[in-house]
This record gives C-alpha cells, sequence and structure tokens, in this order.
C-alpha cells in the first residue's frame, strides 16, 4: 500500500513537472526582435554560404550563439508577398496581391481583421513597434491622384496590431520619400528628387516627392538608430515583465545600394558587398545594445530576408571576385528557382537554442506566426498562421518541424509545390527574371511542368517529370488540396481572398485516384 501511495505522488510530481515544461515559455515571455534585410542572398553571408566572399562577422557570431535554418525559404521572390506571408503565417497568394508587388502609392493590403505577428503579440502583453519598409500599402490622404502630406496616414501598421510604427511605404527606390511616424509625415516634401542608373548604376532610385529630413544614403543607419533608441526606451519596462515586440524590416541591401563611409569600397568587390557589410555591421550594433541594456538572455533574435538577391547587385562582377549571391542555387530575386526564396534565417534564443546548431530541416516564413504563438502561449486562439508550423521542437533539439511541404511563388504569379525531396514549378522558365524568362522559355518549346529531386539536384538542372509522372501527379493533386483547403495545416476549411488559379495554359489537373 505504502509502495503504491508513493507511485500515485510520483506520477502527480512527473504531470506537474510536464505541465511546468509545457508552460514555461509562456511564463516568461521573451522579448522579439525579428529582422528581415531586403533581396539579401542566401549566399552573402557565411553562416549560410561557406564560400562567401563578404565578411559578415557579426552574422556569424549570431549564428554561432544560435539555430542556422538551412532549408528555409520566404513564401514569395519578391518584396510585399512575403511581408504578407510573413506577418500573417498566410501563403501570400491567398491574398487579393496574385502577381507583383505594391508601389509607394498602393493602399493597404492587409485588413484590420486579418490576425498578424502584431495582433498575436499586442494580445499576450506586448508593445509592438514596426521599424523600416513597410511595403504592404497604407491609405495616404488623396486629392485625385496628388497626396496631401499634411493629412494623417490611415489604415498603416497601427491597424495590423503595431502600437508605434515609424517608416516608409514602399521599397526605397519608389516615391513618396517621407517619413511617417505612427500616422504623422515628419516633414512634407519640398522638392521632387531621384537618381537614373545612367547617373549611378546602384544607387538609383525614381524620382518623386522628397521630405527635407529624409536622406536616401542614410536611410539604414537612421532605422537603426530608431530601432535603438526604441530598444532602450523600452528597457525598464522589459525587465518588468511588460515585453515589446520590434518588427525591423530593412530597406537593404535592395536598390538605391548607398554604402556609406567607413563601408564605401571596405568589401573589395563592388557597393553591393560594401553595402552588406554596412547591413551586417549595424545589425551587431543592434545586438550589442541588447547586450548594453541588459536584455539579451531574455530577447529571441530572428535575421532573415525577404528574398534571393536582386541583379542589381551586378553579378558578373560578383562572379569576378568569387562570390555567388544564389550560392549552389539555381536562379535569384523574382524566380521560383531555389536562389529566389531560399533564404537566410538565423534564430537566437538562450536558454533555449543551443549555440551552434544547424538544421537542414525545411521551413518557410509561415513558420514565424506558429512559432510566435507557441512561445507566447496561445496555440491556436488568435485567427492566423494557417499556413505555419512551430519552430519550438527544432529550437529544442530536433532536425524539423512538422513541416514537410511548401508551396512557394514568383513575381509573375507562378507556382512551385515541395513535398519532401521533390519539387514541381508550374512554368515554362524562371517564372521571374533569370533565364528562361517564360515568354522565352515557351518560344523554345520548354514544358511547362518542371521537375526536381532537390536531394539528388538542389541546383535545380535536370527537369525529371517525364520520368515521373505518378509525382507530378501527385504534386498537382496536393496543391490543389492545399488551395481549395484555404490552409496547408491541419484544420476546418477556410477562404482564399480570390479564386485562385495554378496551372499553366494548357495543363489540367489530374483526376483522383
Amino acid at each position: 500500500m505504502v509502495k503504491q501511495i508513493r507511485l500515485f505522488f510520483l506520477g502527480l510530481w512527473a504531470c506537474a513537472v510536464g505541465c511546468t515544461a509545457i508552460t514555461s515559455l509562456a511564463a516568461d515571455k521573451p522579448n522579439i526582435v525579428l529582422v528581415m534585410a531586403d533581396d539579401l542572398g542566401i549566399g552573402d553571408i557565411s553562416p549560410t554560404n561557406t564560400k562567401c566572399k563578404i565578411a559578415t562577422p557579426r552574422l556569424q557570431q549570431l549564428a554561432d550563439n544560435g539555430l542556422t535554418l538551412l532549408d528555409a525559404h520566404s513564401t514569395s521572390s519578391v518584396c510585399t508577398p512575403t511581408r504578407y506571408g510573413l506577418l500573417t503565417g498566410r501563403y501570400n497568394w491567398r491574398s487579393r496581391l496574385s502577381r507583383g508587388v505594391l508601389n509607394g502609392r498602393s493602399e493597404h493590403l492587409i485588413s484590420a481583421e486579418r490576425a498578424t505577428l502584431g495582433h498575436l503579440l499586442r494580445e499576450s502583453g506586448y508593445h509592438t513597434a514596426m521599424i523600416g519598409k513597410w511595403h504592404l500599402g497604407w491609405d495616404w490622404h488623396k486629392d485625385g491622384k496628388t497626396i496631401d502630406f499634411t493629412k494623417p496616414v490611415v489604415n498603416g501598421p497601427d491597424i495590423n496590431g503595431f502600437d508605434y510604427y515609424y517608416g516608409h511605404c514602399g521599397s526605397l527606390d519608389m516615391p513618396p520619400y517621407v517619413w511617417v511616424d505612427t500616422g504623422q509625415v515628419t516633414a512634407v516634401p519640398d522638392r521632387e528628387e531621384g537618381v537614373t542608373s545612367q547617373e549611378d548604376a546602384y544607387g538609383w532610385y525614381r524620382k518623386g516627392p522628397i521630405g527635407s529630413d529624409f536622406h536616401i544614403p542614410e536611410v539604414l543607419p537612421h532605422l537603426f538608430d530608431k530601432s535603438i533608441e526604441y530598444v532602450t526606451a523600452h528597457s525598464d519596462d522589459a525587465k518588468q515583465g511588460k515585453p515589446f515586440f520590434l518588427y525591423l524590416p530593412l530597406p537593404a541591401p535592395h536598390t538605391p545600394i548607398v554604402p556609406v563611409a567607413p563601408f564605401r569600397g571596405a568589401s573589395g568587390i563592388n557597393p553591393y558587398g560594401d553595402f552588406v557589410m554596412q547591413v551586417d555591421h549595424l545589425m551587431g550594433s543592434l545586438l550589442d545594445c541588447l547586450s548594453e541594456q541588459g536584455l539579451e538572455q531574455n530577447t529571441l533574435v530572428i535575421f532573415t530576408s525577404d528574398n534571393g538577391c536582386s541583379p542589381q547587385a551586378n553579378f558578373e562582377v560578383l562572379e569576378e571576385h568569387g562570390h555567388d549571391p544564389s550560392g549552389i542555387y539555381r536562379g535569384h530575386k523574382a524566380d521560383v528557382f531555389e536562389g529566389g526564396h531560399r533564404v537566410p534565417f538565423i534564430v537566437k534564443w538562450p536558454g533555449h537554442i543551443q549555440a551552434g546548431t544547424v538544421s537542414r530541416g525545411l521551413t518557410c516564413h509561415t513558420d514565424v506566426y506558429a512559432t510566435l504563438e507557441e512561445v507566447v502561449g496561445k496555440v491556436g486562439e488568435s485567427g492566423g498562421g494557417e499556413d505555419g508550423f512551430s519552430l519550438v521542437p527544432v529550437f529544442h533539439g530536433k532536425q524539423c518541424s512538422a513541416r514537410t511541404g511548401l508551396v512557394s511563388h514568383s513575381i509573375d504569379g507562378s507556382f512551385a509545390i515541395r513535398d519532401r525531396d521533390w519539387k514541381l514549378c508550374l512554368c515554362y522558365g524562371s517564372g521571374g527574371w533569370s533565364a528562361p524568362k517564360e515568354k522565352q522559355a515557351k518560344a523554345d518549346g520548354l514544358p511547362p511542368l518542371q521537375l526536381f529531386n532537390l536531394r539528388k539536384d538542389v541546383s535545380e538542372t535536370e527537369n525529371v517529370a517525364e520520368l515521373y509522372p505518378e509525382k507530378v501527379t501527385a504534386l498537382l493533386q496536393l496543391l490543389d488540396d492545399w488551395v481549395k483547403n484555404g490552409r496547408s495545416t491541419p484544420g476546418r476549411q477556410l477562404a482564399n481572398d480570390r479564386e485562385v488559379t495554378f496551372l499553366p495554359k494548357g495543363v489540367t489537373l489530374p483526376s483522383a485516384h
């Protein structure tokens, strides 16, 4: 009898320990810093490319102290749709934006009702901030086509869960060039300004209205200064149980490529290499701030990029120096090939992630939503993240999450679907900017479906669709299921925001067996 009583209490103790382990993530909510570079290729930093020729010591240090995910992907190979996927945990092609990107004058894409990381974390007790390149549209006050910069901006990041925001609307080569501080333009444009690509092949930007306090070369360091100010201002609150979430989408190393001293010429390659070095250095300054404020041990830091590198980096010059922004992968920004959407992804979380770990498990930006849901103890409660899988098991030592498949999307709206090692591209060419472009691929008589085995052919050199027709059929049917279900995770069926079509012209969906 005594033995049975001991076993009973031992069982209760074990149950209590298990429950404590499950709830401990939410009990001590970390500050969260999410940084997304712009057009930084997977080959551009040393943690994801051992042959990288650009010095990135601070990002290497971040990786050495955290986790590097080597099979990580953006949902799209261009800016706007990737940002949608990251913030909502939902594939961008489910939204009304079927292809391309927004511009600096576009209206808001994410409705106030759509669950986002901002909503998730604000409702979990966080102060939430967006500092940087928004590129998801907001609503200027317009008189016809003319913007009235004296009037407040509405439907900005504030309706998407951010208590505070400071940034610019589109890419840094898209006018108007003004800072908006939580709905208010800080300086009304007093002139028009722009630089042509003939004047500066790296530093060009479209002509448009610009505010007196907006200086293109200083935008990147200014955004890091604002971020450091934010972290410093919220340090005391964070130590007293009011954590913060800082979303910092960078405008670099996207055009205009404008490195400032002492980084000009520092890479010995070209301005793009210099600009990447500047991004690395400034990221180090932000990490130093967390340490100096005593916040490092209770802050989860994520660093990634929105898509692959742009041809604006001048691939020929980079190649002359032995550097490839896409590493071993085919294609680049805008493409459905791996170089378009396979991106750097580094996470540091002291006490939860073992330093210097590497995962080859399949990962997508949409997983950030599901991951942070688990971190703050809101799994299944927030109404978002229908295309994401939590990375917490990977943080704790597993090689991969529950994710086995992925949908990728190119600038022209082409799809690719992956299931484990197999990837099917639903386009004749790259779906983007690299050769063969769609028009040329069709003219050359290339097939509309391209199947690759990434385990054997990670550089996507051999289309084996004709050899494995049953695999092509299975992948098409899987994609059809994910489209119709409005989600790629278990759960009730959801609606897409538009009718989603994915088959190339002339291709029909095979009937299910």
